[in-house]
């Protein structure tokens, strides 16, 4: 059931990106303007660390290559 809800279509490189700019946009709460924008930050890491997006997975899109099945369409 949580493979259906949260299935992996994130590549390893966009999870990395995705986890340093989720870090970084976290750590201004903490420093540099103190914004509680910076919590927007959280949405990032938290796919980054799921290894599963929610938008990729409403309209079908994977970037995981050993996800990849027929009629998948490729970001």
């Amino acid at each position: 059931m949580v493979a259906k809800l949260f299935p992996a279509n994130v590549h390893v490189i966009e999870r990395v990106l995705r986890f340093a700019i989720g870090a970084g946009a976290l750590s201004l709460v903490f420093v540099g303007p103190q914004s509680l924008w910076g919590l927007v930050g959280i949405v990032p890491l938290a796919t980054a660390l799921l290894g599963s997006c929610p938008v990729y997975t409403l309209f079908g899109f994977t970037t995981c290559p050993a996800k990849l099945k027929k009629g998948t369409i490729v970001v």
